[in-house]
């Protein structure tokens, strides 16, 4: 089976990998591409700006909550505790909540387990639930939102007899916050609604979330506890259901999916205290958005999609590949955008950072496009 690894992991640096090289999936200098270990802060020289994990996560408090597990490896993992913290963070029973080694997994356990007959996967966005539903044998098909609407979605573009549908909220890579109520309009007996709210919790109040949700039939909720705490490589997410829907997915499952550590993580993350740093952090992501959304105007041919209401930007400018490597040489990595159905060469993807690292990274552009070049034609 494919590596089910994280496409913007895979996909965020480099050109795809050598088939003829080492099989890991990022490459052969090491993560993403990158000769040895990376993170936001860029312990290899390079400033990443091209994968959304928040800079500075984890924080001490997780890591030692996460480190006083260890002495508790002996015993098989027992999920009791974190389920029942992630059901009560979004108000549900616990039977409503599906616990699994990162979002990944979920993708993998609907397109094995949700019984797909005409899947439709809403683009451009995160490219591992196409994957996952093309891997478990369905042909999967596109609805291609443009960036002449914004990238906002129309209910009517959705096929009528679709009766699996994925689209994320906020969306990766277009950072567009689709209204709840136009979501809702999806739902409707006989079709699943795979709304993956992965950057969520990076948005101010959450909302238009559906998370919590109990009155749309056949909706499926995805969670993710990578980007805001920093825990890619620990695999932790979880996704809310209808009972009978956790019970199917569950089944689908090894036993033990998630390690003792990221039991504890889940219910750590998920503690009033948690909810009040995510929050907190989801108002400075705004705050250092807005710098910039700001900086990034003072350039012609730059054009930003949005209203961008994720921790991350998409932007179009002409020769945007050679942009991307001009700004590696001067120590940025910017995500590549036409790995994104319904992209192109001349996208490209920004994380949010502090201000200090923006401008920098703007003094950056400025020695390499010229900023009162014309903007590309829509």
């Amino acid at each position: 089976m494919r590596h089910h690894g994280d496409a913007e992991v895979r996909d965020a640096h480099a050109a795809p990998a050598d088939p003829t090289g080492p099989p890991h999936p990022d490459g052969p200098t090491g993560p993403n591409g990158l000769t040895g270990p990376t993170n936001p802060a860029g312990r290899t020289g390079l400033t990443d700006l091209a994968v959304n994990v928040r800079a500075g996560t984890p924080p001490a408090w997780l890591k030692e909550r996460i480190a006083a597990s260890l002495d508790g490896l002996a015993a098989y993992p027992d999920d009791r505790v974190a389920r029942a913290a992630v059901a009560g963070r979004h108000g549900l029973p616990a039977e409503r909540v599906l616990l699994t080694s990162g979002a990944a997994e979920a993708f993998v356990l609907i397109a094995r387990a949700a019984g797909a007959r005409r899947p439709v996967v809403v683009h451009p966005q995160f490219t591992e639930p196409e994957a996952a539903l093309r891997d478990a044998g369905h042909t999967v098909g596109r609805v291609l939102l443009t960036e002449r609407d914004g990238f906002r979605l129309d209910p009517r573009a959705v096929p009528e007899d679709a009766d699996l549908v994925v689209v994320g909220n906020p969306t990766n890579p277009t950072s567009v916050l689709h209204p709840a109520d136009a979501l809702a309009q999806l739902a409707r007996p006989g079709r699943t609604l795979v709304v993956d709210e992965a950057f969520m919790d990076a948005v101010p109040g959450e909302r238009e979330a559906l998370a919590g949700r109990t009155d749309l039939p056949g909706l499926i909720v995805l969670r993710s506890l990578t980007k805001t705490w920093g825990l890619a490589g620990l695999r932790i997410g979880y996704l809310l259901a209808a009972p009978d829907t956790v019970a199917t997915l569950q089944r689908a499952q090894p036993l033990w999916p998630v390690s003792s550590p990221a039991l504890i993580a889940a219910e750590a993350c998920s503690a009033p205290r948690a909810l009040a740093e995510a929050a907190g952090a989801a108002g400075e992501i705004a705050t250092d958005r807005a710098h910039l959304l700001a900086r990034l105007g003072e350039f012609g041919q730059i054009r930003v999609a949005g209203p961008a209401a994720g921790p991350f930007v998409l932007i179009r400018l002409p020769g945007a590949m050679d942009v991307r490597a001009a700004l590696r040489t001067r120590g940025f990595a910017v995500r590549r955008g036409d790995t994104f159905p319904g992209l192109g060469p001349d996208w490209l993807r920004l994380a949010v950072r502090d201000r200090a690292t923006t401008d920098r990274l703007m003094t950056a552009l400025a020695e390499v496009i010229t900023r009162d070049a014309p903007a590309p034609a829509p």
